[in-house]
């Protein structure tokens, strides 16, 4: 059976659709119309509201000065009298007298009509501006409140509140939930930085203890073959359980906010990553093939070349018996920074690639019960690089094996 071949040209996508990417999506005038409320922010929804509460008022109001001013041009215009005039040519007078009065509350309306029109697209717009600045200065807390938010990190939780000053109203009370809320925070993340160094402390020092006195006691050359191969045996489980807690800790490292933040390439991350597991390899029989572009990046180095190194030691350790092979590609692609992983292997189900990714997973295995690892490299990798605010898929490669994607924001 011919072999599939390796991964060639630039990194596939095998997640969701970039931005942009997508085809667009036919909807039809009313579904337009209904999305509308969704596109426009609350700045300028809240301005649109105050402008037409206030245009509707000056609308009321004038309407009220139009009727009120023909009303009264009709009750103060004088009664003529005409009692000592010829009855045909009192009728006369008086219907002229009446059409002048008409005429006049006619023609006041008509001018107050047209200057009142005139004033209400200026109050219009007058009332957009000010509708503006009333929605900005009752969104600055909010904005104080975002900018906060925006700032903080692990680091900056023990001292960075947003402390709003003002009246004890809606939003004060929605500040103070939120500066409790950050204080019961930094609380959790004072207590796991203090497990996790305790845990390092209390795990890592019996097990070497152990390591030693085994070496010691396997260093004795009056003990026997039974006792060396008991040594033997309790060093590989010694060997299995450090590398056990060393994953635990690292995971509960790469959860957290990252402590370090410089500009790196990660073509010189993976280059590394491989020189380190090369000698895994050949002794595995497996061989590794490097296609590496500079991409630059800011991120954690030690955690990035520790996820990369992951993803090779798993392509290794579960690879075909014979002539085995693994792929590693860095770069760019959509607009992001690529590092892309394949190895020839044992096919993969779809549906199972995803579980892969939670700790203490593996193909074929809900929990431990193979020496070839503790089922968190993957776990691990994903932390990692959702802590650099990537993202990591992987699906089936043809033929047999995974490929795995890194995608990170390029600097």
């Amino acid at each position: 059976m011919q072999e599939a071949p390796p991964p060639t040209g630039p990194p596939a996508w095998d997640g969701p659709p970039p931005p942009g990417q997508a085809p667009p999506v036919q909807r039809t005038a009313m579904e337009r119309v209904k999305a509308l409320p969704a596109k426009v922010s609350i700045r300028w929804r809240l301005t649109l509201s105050y402008s037409v509460l206030f245009f509707v008022a000056a609308a009321v109001l004038l309407y009220s000065i139009y009727a009120i001013v023909g009303r009264a041009i009709a009750e103060a215009w004088l009664e003529l009298d005409t009692s000592d005039l010829n009855p045909a040519y009192a009728a006369i007078v008086q219907n002229w007298w009446s059409q002048a009065r008409q005429h006049a509350v006619v023609t006041a309306q008509s001018t107050l009509f047209s200057s009142s029109l005139m004033a209400l697209v200026g109050v219009g717009i007058l009332a957009i501006i000010l509708g503006y600045f009333v929605a900005d200065r009752a969104l600055r807390p909010v904005a104080t409140m975002t900018a906060t938010a925006r700032k903080l990190s692990e680091s900056t939780l023990a001292h960075q509140r947003i402390d709003l000053r003002g009246p004890n109203d809606e939003l004060k009370e929605l500040a103070d939930t939120f500066d409790a809320m950050l204080t019961r925070l930094n609380v959790a993340f004072d207590t796991q930085r203090r497990f996790v160094a305790n845990a390092s402390h209390e795990l890592r020092t019996p097990l070497t203890i152990n390591r030693t006195v085994l070496e010691i006691a396997l260093s004795d050359p009056e003990a026997s073959e039974d006792l060396k191969a008991l040594g033997r045996t309790l060093l590989e489980v010694n060997a299995r359980n450090e590398k056990l807690i060393e994953g635990l800790l690292l995971l509960a490292r790469s959860e957290r906010e990252l402590a370090v933040r410089k500009p790196l390439d990660v073509q010189e991350v993976a280059q590394t990553a491989v020189e380190q597991v090369q000698p895994f390899a050949q002794e595995h029989g497996v061989t590794v093939t490097t296609e590496l572009a500079g991409a630059p990046a800011i991120g954690d180095p030690v955690l990035l070349e520790r996820s990369v190194s992951n993803l090779l030691e798993n392509a290794v350790k579960y690879n075909i018996p014979e002539n085995g092979k693994v792929w590693i590609r860095t770069g760019m692609a959509d607009g992001a920074l690529v590092v892309q992983v394949a190895n020839t292997g044992q096919h993969v189900p779809a549906y199972e690639v995803n579980s892969l990714f939670e700790p203490f997973r593996r193909l074929h295995a809900d929990r431990v019960e193979s020496a070839k690892g503790a089922g968190l490299g993957l776990s691990i990798v994903r932390a990692v690089v959702q802590a650099h605010g990537g993202n990591v898929t992987a699906v089936p490669r043809d033929g047999g094996g995974l490929v795995v994607t890194i995608r990170l924001p390029r600097r």
